[in-house]
């Protein structure tokens, strides 16, 4: 799946546009004949919103069409020979839009109709970095939705996007409320992703249809690439290849699977300059022998399951030498800081050493996924136990 497949959804709606041959007599002309028709039809209401506009003509080629609403003009196409039109995105719910057309000859119709206002709506968000952000090489494109999404092809067809230096990707439906674009490498640096999804009108679900639009983008900095070693203790930070710091670290315990550190690619997702590390949060409560309570300087999540880089000058005379943590990766205060820094999201910590391994919708572990598997035609098995939302710092 992917842009690819929602080129050729496009790339067929063209082609039906091309071989329209009429669709009933729906507009008013100018008294200078026939020529001209337009679906839907004069004065209907209750129009759907994913149906298009088609104008037809017989006999004479269309020069004109203007089909617009609240001083915005819907975008179309037309066919190679200019016989007909059709809107190219589904239209805005509960809106009257009016429809204009003129052939080479003089020919004109106009038209006017209402959508339906829908019983149900479906709401759309995108994480990452801010609109017009930077991001680091690994960062996904995640569109969240805050209902079920059943007609997932329909929505895949509304997606724009476009890349300053092509690449190969696809999008993954890795749940009914989640939609994620990942490139099959990481994204070359400098790279420009512009998204504009057009799902104002699309029917996500039976009488749901998205309202709005999205648009969205950001440009790939340096390949930031961080590697932990637990076995070492030490994590080696790379821009675009080469070595600009060796940090000592110390890693979870892993006394139990809890405070093991999750081995695989992770992603900086966000930064704090402080974060609370309560065990009672994770069923630890106080009075506990392992209660522990820990302000957090610096710290950068990598995973949903409280994972953090992060600084923790208590444990400086282990950071190097042994594993001490409850499953978080710390450093001194000075190297956090410095990491903190560079952090954009999307920046890639890859995690070695341990034998508990990252599971794929474990925030944003998606680059755990073999190539072959995420680009396959099908959605994603979702494993159980592992947090959708972000948990409490580990520590």
């Amino acid at each position: 799946m992917g842009d690819r497949r929602a080129a050729l959804a496009l790339a067929g709606l063209l082609a039906v546009a091309g071989c329209q041959s009429g669709g009933g007599d729906g507009g008013k002309d100018d008294g200078k004949g026939a020529a001209l028709s337009v679906v839907p039809a004069d004065g209907a209401g209750d129009v759907r919103p994913d149906q298009p506009v088609v104008v037809t003509a017989d006999g004479e080629k269309i020069t004109e069409v203007a089909v617009t609403a609240d001083g915005e003009k819907a975008e179309g196409d037309l066919s190679a020979d200019a016989k007909s039109w059709r809107t190219r995105w589904t239209l805005a719910p509960g809106t009257r839009y009016q429809v204009v057309a003129r052939t080479e000859k003089g020919t004109s119709v106009t038209s006017a109709f209402t959508t339906l206002k829908p019983a149900k709506t479906i709401g759309t968000s995108i994480v990452g970095p801010e609109d017009g952000g930077t991001a680091g090489v690994g960062m996904p494109i995640i569109l969240n939705f805050n209902t079920p999404v059943y007609n997932q092809d329909e929505v895949l067809k509304a997606l724009d996007l476009k890349m300053s230096e092509q690449v190969e990707g696809a999008w993954r439906w890795v749940s009914r409320q989640q939609l994620v674009y990942r490139p099959r490498a990481y994204w070359p640096s400098g790279q420009k992703i512009k998204l504009v999804a057009h799902l104002k009108g699309v029917r996500a679900a039976k009488d749901t249809y998205g309202t709005r639009d999205l648009s969205y983008g950001f440009t790939v900095g340096d390949a930031v690439v961080s590697t932990v070693d637990t076995r070492t203790h030490t994590m080696t930070v790379r821009r675009n290849g080469k070595i600009v710091r060796k940090i000592p670290i110390s890693a979870g315990r892993a006394t139990k699977r809890a405070y093991t550190t999750t081995n695989g690619i992770h992603l900086t997702m966000e930064r704090a300059e402080r974060v609370v590390a309560d065990s009672a949060t994770v069923g630890i409560p106080k009075g506990d022998p392992e209660y522990y309570r820990l302000d957090l300087k610096w710290a950068v999540r990598i995973s949903n399951s409280g994972e953090y880089v992060h600084a923790a000058p208590w444990s400086v005379g282990s950071q190097g030498n042994a594993n001490v943590s409850h499953g978080c990766v710390n450093a001194s205060d000075a190297d956090a800081r410095w990491f903190y820094d560079q952090s954009v999201p999307g920046n890639i910590v890859i995690v070695t050493g341990t034998d508990r391994e990252l599971e794929w919708n474990n925030g944003w572990g998606f680059w755990q996924v073999p190539w072959a598997e995420w680009s396959a035609d099908s959605a994603m098995e979702q494993p159980a136990g592992v947090p959708s939302t972000p948990a409490p710092a580990t520590g």
